[in-house]
């Protein structure tokens, strides 16, 4: 008998409550943000350049350049252009994901950042991106894991067929082969569109960004891959689950009467440090609009406010 802990309907039972959750929670865009840079990784590491939630926060935060770009290692593709796509997946007319998506890009413009350091990644990756998005977020014939897994091989299938022959060659003494076009692992694409079949399928409310840790290898059966899209749902939505409790918990525990003005901008960096712990200076002044000065005397004035409450 197959465990519940593991079937489709625990998964569902968890989705749902996640899901729901996230409707009134006051801490849902800190959660949402924190769960694209957990995304991203999972998809990093599903792409073969395998980085920490830690390694893009430094990056995002403004202390390092992007994670892997100077070891000198072949990598099948740079952690801007992925960090780039998987953002871009998880964008939609929800006004606290578009909200978060926003901060973020405040903070670090992932499309500038692409542009910068991979932009031959785009040119490569870009038309399999648009195609799996179209493949994945079209009308599903039914709500089910099963149908997601279904599709998720049928696209698969696409984005493995060459979109042009390979290259013609003629030698010097006249003959001619023809070189095979290049292929290239897809997987962590289909997996970057993995939110956004949940909510085409209607599973999810809205694009949940850590619900993209697909197995290394799709199997060709669509019931194997059905109990392990349930199994991957069950173990995020349980961890989005817990982490949400962690976050509304730090929230409450904020200083309940901040001795600031109604115009402070103390409370919401409070929140932008749940979010990105570690913010510079620089990076506090240009999210909140303010001059370097400004912001070293808010983190300082926070700093102070977090430590007395």
């Amino acid at each position: 008998m197959q465990d519940f802990s593991s079937s489709p309907d625990h998964a569902l039972l968890l989705l749902g409550r996640l899901d729901g959750r996230l409707c009134n929670s006051p801490a849902a865009d800190i959660w949402l943000a924190r769960a694209r840079l957990k995304g991203a990784a999972a998809l990093a590491s599903f792409a073969g350049v395998p980085i920490g939630v830690t390694d893009l926060q430094n990056w995002i935060c403004g202390r390092t350049p992007p994670p892997r770009h100077s070891e000198g290692l072949n990598d099948p593709l740079s952690i801007a252009a992925l960090f780039h796509f998987a953002l871009s997946a998880t964008d939609g007319d929800d006004p606290i994901v578009r909200a978060t998506l926003n901060i973020s890009r405040t903070l670090l413009d992932d499309r500038k950042e692409a542009d910068l350091w991979a932009a031959e990644d785009l040119v490569r990756f870009g038309p399999a991106w648009r195609m799996a998005q179209m493949l994945l977020e079209a009308p599903y014939p039914t709500v089910s894991f099963h149908a997601i897994a279904q599709r998720l091989i049928d696209a698969r299938a696409s984005l493995d067929t060459p979109v042009t022959e390979g290259q013609l060659v003629t030698t010097v003494d006249g003959r001619q082969w023809r070189i095979e076009p290049r292929r290239f692992d897809m997987g962590w694409i289909l997996a970057c569109h993995l939110p956004g079949a949940f909510a085409a399928t209607g599973l999810s409310l809205r694009r949940l960004p850590s619900l993209v840790a697909l197995p290394r290898f799709l199997p060709d059966d669509v019931d194997l891959l059905t109990g392990q899209i349930a199994a991957m749902v069950a173990r995020q939505a349980g961890q989005g689950l817990t982490e949400l409790d962690r976050l509304e918990a730090k929230l409450a525990r904020l200083p309940a009467e901040l001795t600031v003005t109604r115009r402070s901008k103390a409370p919401l960096l409070m929140r932008l440090e749940l979010a990105y712990p570690g913010l510079r200076k620089t990076a506090v002044a240009r999210l909140l609009g303010i001059s370097h000065q400004g912001a070293t005397k808010l983190v300082a004035q926070v700093e102070k406010l977090t430590k007395a409450g």
